[in-house]
């Protein structure tokens, strides 16, 4: 018998708790399931499922099995679409969510190119900085800034690296001073970005934490960065926020010596999705364009 077919019959056994389930789904008859998980049994040694007239249950083995079968399904399928789609144009819609500030200065000119590449791709783009359930959203693909994905259940493929700053204008750091040290951070007015939990503590490095206050806190980037060009206190932000900035001297970067821990682009899309060529193109776009150093 078939290796791949017989893990296929094995993996409906197990998903649907019964072998009369796995007939429909597969339109396999009773007896020919029965043979393939048999026959995959014996090829392996080990019993998978334990049987009863009631009931069906994955034994230890067959649990560490199933787990490793999905991953070899999903990658068997996925091959397969991708050698079916090589030569076939990208078409339909693309729903694409991403952070607020990220996307209003980065996601633009760049869909533009990626439109101009694939005329027969649509994209929808959505700029949140919630939490979204990409399932239950319908959405194919979505940009997240993280030091590390929480969602097991989603792919992470990294884009760039994302660095964060201190900093404050020229104005507000001549009538204040410029701490020497994070710890003098303590004495000074801060900018406290709400969506960084929690936000009145900044880490230095992986043991040094030191808390802040500021009398103005918001759950937008954008905000915070007007805030610290008027002068009202130091900011803590990306650099593809902050760089023009740093760049113009409007603003200007602290606390050099001690470096903050740096976050990561993340590209995700669910386990198990067979991806199609529209989010693929667009995933080997993207992953080109970030190639170079960041902003």
């Amino acid at each position: 018998m078939d290796l791949v077919n017989a893990m296929r019959v094995f993996h409906a056994v197990a998903d649907s708790g019964s072998f009369t389930a796995a007939t429909e789904r597969l339109q396999l008859s009773r007896g020919m399931a029965t043979k393939y998980v048999n026959w995959l049994e014996r090829h392996l040694g080990t019993r998978l499922l334990q049987r009863t007239t009631r009931r069906l249950a994955l034994t230890e083995a067959g649990r560490d099995y199933l787990a490793r079968v999905e991953v070899i399904l999903a990658q068997i399928d996925e091959a397969e679409a991708v050698a079916s789609q090589t030569s076939v144009e990208p078409t339909g819609t693309l729903r694409l969510n991403a952070p607020l500030a990220f996307g209003l200065r980065h996601l633009g000119s760049l869909i533009a190119k990626f439109r101009r590449r694939y005329p027969k791709v649509t994209v929808e783009l959505e700029l949140t900085d919630r939490r979204i359930d990409m399932l239950a959203e319908g959405v194919d693909l979505a940009l997240r800034i993280s030091d590390a994905p929480a969602d097991s259940t989603l792919v992470a493929r990294p884009l760039a690296p994302i660095r964060i700053v201190v900093c404050a204008s020229p104005g507000y750091l001549a009538e204040h001073g410029t701490p020497a040290t994070p710890e003098g951070l303590a004495r000074h007015e801060c900018l406290l970005y709400t969506l960084s939990q929690p936000a009145d503590r900044w880490t230095f490095g992986p043991e040094r934490t030191v808390t802040v206050k500021g009398g103005f806190s918001a759950n937008n980037g954008d905000v915070l960065l007007d805030a610290a060009r008027v002068g009202l206190g130091i900011i803590r932000q990306p650099t593809f926020l902050v760089g023009d900035d740093l760049a113009s001297g409007r603003l200007v970067e602290i606390l050099t010596d001690y470096p903050l821990p740096s976050l990561q682009l993340y590209a995700l899309y669910p386990h198990r999705q067979h991806l199609p060529r529209k989010v693929r193109v667009l995933l080997e776009f993207l992953e080109a364009a970030f190639a170079a150093a960041p902003p």
